[in-house]
C-alpha cells in the first residue's frame, strides 16, 4: 500500500496538473470507485461538473481536491490506486475506474486501480479539511505536527512500538516499510513494549521516521512493482536505498548479520537479529 512519501508525490502532481482547471466531465466505469457514495455515479458526478479544483491537500494516507464550492473530492489509493494525467487520446487501461475531463480541453484525471480497493468521495464542505479524515493524526511534515506530544502518546501505549507506529490515530502516513525502515536506524525490535521506551528513544525513534520519508520523498517514494507510480507514470526508487524491508537473507548494512523477515499482522516485517534483538519476554 502507498505509504506517505507516495502519496504526497502524487499530492505534488496533482497540484502542478490539476490545479486552478474546472471539471467538464465526470464517468464512473466501476461501481466500486465510488462505494460510499450512496446516492450513486449520476449524483456524484453532478456534484463535481462545473467545479473548479483549487489545489491538492493530503491528511496521513489520503487525498482530497478543495473546490470551488468549499466542497472537496477525497481520493484514497488503497493498495494498487493510481491517480494518471494522461492526454485524452491515449487509450483506455484494462483498470481505469474513475475519468474527469477539464473544461480548457487538456490531459485528464484518470482513477485507475486494479485490486479496486481504493476509491473516490465527494466531501461536502470539504475543502479545509474533510470531515471523513478529521480522525486521522498529524504527519511529521504537517507544521502542526509537535513532536514531543507525539513521543508522549507512542510511550502511552501499551503495545509493540511497531503497532503503535502504524496506528493512524497517533501518527500518520507510516506505514510496513517505513516503520521497519525507522526502527532499524533506532536499532529497535518492532515488538519492543512502546511504553517501555524512554522519551529521548521515542524521540529519536520519531525523527528517523521523518527522515527516512523524507529521503523517500525526494526519490519519488518507493516502487517494487507497476502498481505505485505517480501521476505521469513513473514510478519511484527509493526501493534501492532501503536497508531493512524486503532484505531477508541479505546482509545488515551496519554490522553484516543475515537479516530476517517475522510475521506481522498479515503482513511480514524485517529487522536485523544482532542490531535489533528481540525484547526479553
Amino acid at each position: 500500500m502507498p505509504e506517505l512519501p507516495e502519496v504526497e508525490t502524487v499530492r505534488q502532481g496533482l497540484d502542478r496538473w490539476v490545479s486552478g482547471r474546472t471539471i467538464d466531465t465526470v464517468e464512473v466505469l466501476h461501481p466500486r470507485v465510488i462505494r460510499r457514495h450512496l446516492a450513486g455515479p449520476v449524483d456524484f458526478a453532478s456534484r463535481l461538473r462545473g467545479r473548479t479544483v483549487t489545489g491538492a491537500m493530503r491528511r496521513g494516507k489520503y487525498l482530497w481536491l478543495p473546490l470551488d464550492s468549499g466542497d472537496a473530492l477525497i481520493a484514497h489509493l488503497g493498495m494498487s490506486g493510481q491517480m494518471l494525467v494522461q492526454p485524452q487520446a491515449n487509450a483506455d487501461g484494462p483498470h481505469l475506474r474513475a475519468r474527469f475531463t477539464f473544461t480548457d480541453a487538456g490531459s485528464e484525471l484518470r482513477f485507475v486501480d486494479q485490486r479496486t480497493f481504493g476509491g473516490l468521495l465527494f466531501s461536502p464542505d470539504g475543502a479545509e479539511l474533510p470531515s471523513e479524515i478529521a480522525h486521522i493524526a498529524r504527519d511529521p511534515f504537517d507544521p502542526s505536527y509537535v513532536e514531543a506530544e507525539v513521543a508522549k502518546a507512542l510511550r502511552a501505549r501499551k503495545i509493540g512500538v511497531k503497532r503503535a507506529l502504524l496506528d493512524q490515530t497517533l501518527i500518520a502516513g507510516v506505514g510496513n516499510i517505513y516503520a521497519d525502515e525507522a526502527l532499524w536506524r533506532a536499532k529497535l525490535h518492532g515488538e519492543r513494549p512502546a511504553a517501555k521506551l524512554t522519551q529521548a528513544a521515542a524521540l529519536e525513534l520519531l525523527r528517523h521516521c521523518k527522515d527516512v520519508m523524507t529521503e523517500a520523498l525526494g526519490q519519488g517514494g518507493t516502487s517494487f512493482d507497476a502498481l505505485y507510480v505517480d501521476v505521469n507514470g513513473e514510478s519511484g526508487y527509493f526501493d534501492r536505498s532501503l536497508n531493512a524491508y524486503g532484505r531477508e537473507g541479505e546482509p545488515c548494512r551496519r554490522c553484516g548479520a543475515e537479516m530476517r523477515r517475522e510475521p506481522f499482522m498479515n503482513r511480514s516485517s524485517f529487522s536485523c537479529p544482532v542490531c535489533q534483538p528481540r525484547p526479553r519476554t
